[in-house]
């Protein structure tokens, strides 16, 4: 069943790079009756809390955008609460969509559900084939027990439950923190640094040879409202841009984008962790999906979010 602009449509995670950006493609299509919530006005932890809030605003449509987020040193930090975390924020946003009888509900992955070793591209039939990457095996862990409770909850009471499985985003609205962020947000905001400070050199994790695909968070915006309106099967989706390009490529894109002069010191100490990483993204494509902005263009959109916000925080 469709969304229609009259649709009650509950979007979980609005402030956070993925949510946020649903939220605006929504906005843009027209879609009128949206809610959101931030973490203060509804902890996502608290079951009851959450049940209030589903018997309350009583959705026809959720966005599962809600998660606890962070990169390999982060999960490597955290792993209690990245799987913890994750689990309970979708246990009670899926079970409460159907105990209210929500019409669909679109639950977002990661690329990092994946194993480690999985046949490249990754098809979405490689889940669970092998060993999963110990560096963020936490996170993904929960994401699949959130892949397989939309499908269990559609083999046993019928749900429209689905999935999306997106490759690394960035965009308006990343984390920047050095501790948590992911690496191409973490990169933009060290070569900027390194660059007022007029720094001889940046130093990178790893070797710089791993490949990995990056998509601008409004593309996926794009998928995730074409997903609800045109998919309706039990198998999760992949979402990706189509190609990849190396960490040290992308390192050399961001410096240029930064217009940081310095050299770039590789600390090979440091893990890589997976080696490639690109998703087949055939069977969305096939339906007549597209990515729009290409990597140069949505780092240079991502670079200008990321100077609006830190001469704000530099100003406050």
């Amino acid at each position: 069943m469709a969304m229609t602009h009259d649709s009650r449509i509950y979007v979980a995670g609005h402030r956070g790079l993925v949510g946020s950006a649903v939220w605006r493609e929504l906005q843009q299509q027209g879609f009128l009756k949206l809610t959101a919530k931030t973490h203060k006005e509804l902890d996502l932890l608290d079951a009851s809390k959450v049940e209030q809030f589903y018997d309350r605003e009583k959705p026809d449509y959720v966005f599962v955008a809600a998660a606890k987020v962070g990169g390999i040193k982060a999960n490597h930090t955290f792993p209690a609460e990245f799987l913890y975390q994750n689990l309970q924020i979708q246990n009670n946003l899926i079970h409460g969509a159907h105990r209210v009888g929500v019409k669909k509900l679109l639950f977002l992955g990661s690329s990092c559900i994946y194993p480690k070793l999985a046949p490249q591209p990754l098809k979405e039939e490689h889940l669970l084939t092998g060993p999963l990457e110990p560096t963020n095996q936490w996170y993904a862990i929960a994401k699949i027990a959130g892949i397989k409770m939309c499908q269990a909850y559609r083999s046993q009471y019928g749900s429209d439950f689905i999935s999306a499985m997106p490759t690394n985003l960035y965009g308006p609205n990343d984390n920047y923190d050095l501790e948590n962020s992911h690496v191409l947000p973490a990169m933009i905001r060290r070569f900027h640094e390194a660059r007022l400070a007029t720094a001889p050199a940046v130093t990178c994790w790893g070797t710089g040879a791993p490949r990995r695909e990056f998509l601008y968070a409004d593309d996926l915006a794009k998928a995730c409202v074409f997903l609800m309106q045109n998919y309706s099967d039990e198998q999760f989706i992949n979402v990706g841009y189509g190609s990849d390009i190396t960490v040290k490529e992308l390192a050399e894109m961001v410096r240029g984008i930064v217009g940081y002069k310095g050299d770039i010191i590789w600390d090979t100490t440091k893990p890589d962790g997976t080696p490639c990483k690109l998703m087949d993204s055939s069977r969305l494509l096939s339906m007549g999906w597209k990515p729009q902005v290409d990597l140069k263009t949505g780092i240079q959109l991502a670079y200008e979010d990321f100077m609006k916000r830190f001469s704000h925080a530099q100003a406050a």
